[in-house]
């Protein structure tokens, strides 16, 4: 079974998707199974990462901030903007899929854990996450 789930960003941040994601695996059916996340773009990226202190986003946001800054000087790729080639380097960086496995018909999760879309660029996006279980 699969899906697309679309989510409009407001700028750079972690977007929980844990919920929407939840409601497909529930409606797939699988008691037992593999869900994939793939996100189809080069400049965002999808976490598993703690979900109960924003302390933990803000840190998130301000390592690769200072790991990946904007307008370093030796980059060649910067026809949309200066921050788009380091949300390219973020993205590689961290991920654009994610397995998760199902058991009784639910994501096997931590306590602590949701899934996030992690927007690299300033201005809004709209993002497209394909959701796929197999048994």
């Amino acid at each position: 079974m699969q899906t697309r789930l679309n989510i409009q960003t407001a700028g750079q941040g972690l977007y929980e998707i844990t919920r929407d994601v939840a409601r497909f695996v529930d409606t797939a059916g699988f008691d037992i199974g593999l869900l994939t996340l793939f996100v189809r773009h080069t400049s965002c990226s999808l976490l598993i990462q703690e979900n109960a202190d924003p302390d933990v986003q803000r840190d998130l946001l301000g390592f690769f901030a200072r790991t990946v800054p904007e307008n370093m000087p030796w980059l060649t790729h910067t026809l949309e903007g200066p921050d788009d080639m380091p949300a390219h380097i973020k993205a590689a960086l961290t991920q654009v899929s994610l397995s998760v496995p199902i058991t009784q018909g639910a994501m096997v999760l931590g306590t602590w854990q949701g899934i996030y879309l992690f927007e690299h660029r300033r201005a809004p996006h709209r993002r497209e996450i394909v959701l796929h279980v197999s048994p």
